[in-house]
């Protein structure tokens, strides 16, 4: 049986790739892109029958991306979001599109714990104020959040662990997801946004999920912990809450445009967290991750079931040209 071809798209060295990729042994053919660009991308496709996707969103397998893709039968994205792909792209095209869900809920759920700890007790105030000289300890007003309201969009499996960290601190957990729940914490979103002190946004981003965080609707005086995606959260409303006093402050892990550019008013805002995207960046979220996405392109090119499939199509990963499987 003839190596699948794979093409892999992260943003690392050549050499490096093989040697994450050495598992799959003589099962695949790895190979990268010419360059970091459209054009090279859509010159890799033609051969491509498994993508290992691009976590940046550089790199993304839009519609015509698709269609340059005959052989194409599957793809591992290594990261919990795929947005960027034409879900429905791959699945006419017969592709099932696996993520890695749950690798990075611990180090996000953490982050956001850190996150929202840092806010209310004033800790990068603080810091900048020691640091210039200044010793405010009656001026910066932190304050606990054991006993307070939080709110957690999203109830995968990082929304759950936010849930249990928030809930292992002393606060009142709430959560709102697309798919209502039978469950006394579940709440309408417009009522967990109006009623918490500390809103935490870990939902994934799609159509219906594209600004829907509006920070005029929270509590005057809340924080807004968001570690999801930039467009999740109405950003321009965000800076207009953040200037008006409407919220406390934010922590961002991620933005609209990332990095920010110069002059985005978030990056000179005194109440706001900014991050680099690195939620779900630790050294155990990226073993896991690594565990999980060469377990599944093993599972793939064995023809065992693979897991993650977000895109409704069966688990098991077929060849689209059975020719091609002996020399």
């Amino acid at each position: 049986m003839s190596p699948w071809t794979l093409l892999a798209l992260p943003p690392l060295p050549e050499a490096f790739i093989h040697r994450l990729l050495a598992p799959l042994g003589d099962r695949v053919d790895v190979r990268v892109p010419a360059a970091r660009d459209r054009d090279a991308l859509l010159a890799a496709l033609p051969d491509a029958e498994i993508v290992l996707g691009d976590w940046t969103g550089t790199l993304v397998l839009d519609g015509a991306a698709v269609a340059a893709a005959p052989r194409l039968a599957f793809v591992q994205q290594p990261s919990v979001g795929v947005d960027g792909h034409d879900l429905g792209a791959l699945t006419a095209a017969g592709v099932p599109l696996a993520n890695t869900p749950g690798v990075s809920a611990v180090a996000v759920s953490e982050w956001c714990l850190a996150a929202a700890l840092a806010l209310a007790r004033r800790l990068v105030a603080g810091d900048a104020a020691v640091r210039a000289g200044e010793w405010p300890q009656q001026s910066l007003r932190p304050y606990e959040l054991r006993g307070r309201s939080v709110g957690v969009v999203g109830h995968g499996p990082i929304g759950v662990a936010c849930a249990e960290l928030f809930r292992g601190l002393g606060c009142e957990v709430r959560f709102w997801t697309r798919t209502p729940r039978e469950d006394p914490a579940y709440q309408d979103l417009g009522e967990l946004l109006a009623g918490s002190d500390v809103v935490v946004v870990v939902i994934a981003l799609s159509e219906e999920t594209t600004r829907l965080v509006d920070p005029a609707r929270m509590k005057p005086g809340a924080l807004l912990v968001n570690a999801a995606r930039g467009e999740v959260v109405d950003q321009a409303a965000l800076v207009r809450a953040l200037r008006a006093g409407h919220l406390a402050g934010a922590a961002l892990d991620v933005f609209e445009t990332e990095p920010p550019p110069p002059g985005d008013p978030l990056r000179e805002l005194p109440n706001v967290l900014l991050s680099p995207h690195v939620a779900g960046v630790t050294l155990e979220a990226s073993g896991r991750l690594l565990t999980a996405v060469v377990d599944n392109l093993l599972a793939a090119v064995e023809g065992r079931e693979v897991t993650g499939v977000v895109n409704g199509l069966p688990a098991t990963v077929r060849r689209k040209f059975p020719d091609m499987t002996t020399r």
